[in-house]
């Protein structure tokens, strides 16, 4: 009988979030006739998709329904809408062969990892989205977990102490760096400095950047930036990941990008571009046309305005959350240029607090320790949530006594 993959067998059993909702119906089955759960765990979406864009999935479905209407494979994606992305975001900084459609940032991410191969050591930030790390590891470009990380994984602690941007002298030479601004989970935006030392360490070092803005709408504060690429040089070191998930509402339709610029090279001179979209040509052969009808809606005047209140929902709700935090004594960060909330609890275990608070507010969360070893003694508050739900966990969370 053919063998297990080994690197499957390194994966820390469970991953964060089924784990969660396994935890969640385990509990629900032992309080039967207990009032209702909320979640703000899960970064999952909970608002309609708004009227503007919803149109444009509709006419998108009905062109697919006529002669002149229908297409089929599109695998780079549509070509208006590579140029759009690249209108929208980038200023037309890149050409739409730089621009890949995908379907959904976690897909990319999963997929980019394949260019690099087993040999490539990983650096990522510490705490950090899980699928950085399992993905390094199912590729395997690490190994087994190890005490309180998986070996050959550098983490580079995130922490109050040094500002949630990290000391990057531990980076291996050669190696991916996996970056989130906004950070999830800890709503840290990083500033153009910080970026500019990212940027100006990894071409010293000769490493890639593999950084995720999917979250870069949120961002209010018009000094902070957006995207990798607005700091000199990073289109020699730097492949961006975006989504349409989270801002758009788009985390059932599915839909995402990456910009892998000409200019980024591997070591021998080739071309990680032509690379790229030869792996996807490959192993992919699109996203969605209705999605992708969708997105360019959503990239109309009206669309960005749409993304613009859809956005400012889930921050309000975000402010609310941090507000009844703070009344408890609890200090955290997030939540103003993010969707998420890091709330810090001294000397606690997280995976307790998770406990505590389901137990006595039957509110749902997301423990620290799930995103790395300096996410121990934290909790991480999802602002995405209908706004009744949100001021009925906030009412709960009084009841807590965390001082």
């Amino acid at each position: 009988m053919i063998s297990r993959n080994p690197n499957i067998a390194n994966l820390k059993a469970g991953y964060l979030f089924p784990e969660i909702s396994r935890r969640r119906r385990e509990f629900a089955a032992a309080h039967p006739s207990d009032i209702r759960i909320i979640s703000l765990g899960v970064g999952n979406t909970t608002e309609p998709i708004l009227p503007h864009i919803c149109t444009g999935l509709a006419e998108g479905a009905r062109r697919l329904g006529t002669v002149e209407g229908y297409s089929g494979y599109q695998d780079e994606g549509l070509l208006e809408l590579r140029e759009k992305i690249s209108e929208v975001f980038y200023g037309k900084k890149f050409g739409a062969d730089e621009v890949f459609i995908s379907d959904g940032a976690k897909c990319d991410i999963g997929r980019l990892q394949m260019l690099f191969g087993p040999g490539t050591k990983a650096a990522v930030q510490d705490p950090s989205y899980p699928v950085y790390v399992d993905g390094s590891v199912l590729i395997g470009a690490a190994g087994a977990w190890e005490g309180a990380g998986y070996r050959g994984v550098v983490y580079l602690p995130c922490t109050a102490e040094n500002g949630y941007f990290p000391d990057l002298s531990p980076v291996p030479a050669n190696s991916l760096i996996y970056f989130c601004s906004p950070n999830n989970p800890t709503g840290a935006v990083s500033s153009r400095e910080q970026l500019s030392e990212l940027v100006k360490t990894t071409l010293k070092k000769g490493c890639v950047i593999v950084f995720d803005a999917a979250y870069s709408e949120f961002i209010r504060d018009p000094s902070l930036p957006k995207s990798i690429f607005e700091i000199d040089g990073a289109e020699q070191c730097a492949i961006e990941v975006q989504s349409f998930s989270k801002p758009a509402g788009f985390t059932g339709v599915r839909l995402g990008w990456s910009i892998v610029p000409k200019a980024l090279k591997y070591a021998d001179g080739e071309s990680v571009n032509a690379d790229w979209a030869r792996l996807s040509g490959t192993i992919f052969n699109g996203a969605s046309n209705i999605a992708q009808a969708g997105a360019l809606a959503a990239l109309d005047p009206e669309g960005l305005k749409e993304i613009r209140r859809l956005t400012d929902f889930y921050l309000r709700n975000a402010r609310s959350i941090k507000d009844a935090l703070q009344e408890l004594g609890v200090s955290s960060i997030g939540g103003d240029n993010s969707p998420y909330i890091w709330a810090r609890f001294p000397g606690r275990d997280s995976w307790d607090v998770f406990a505590e608070i389901l137990e006595k507010c039957r509110i749902v969360t997301t423990p620290g320790a799930g995103f790395g070893p300096s996410g121990q003694s934290f909790i991480r508050f999802s602002a995405f949530g209908c706004r009744a739900d949100i001021e009925e966990a906030c009412e709960r969370l009084k009841i807590l006594k965390f001082r």
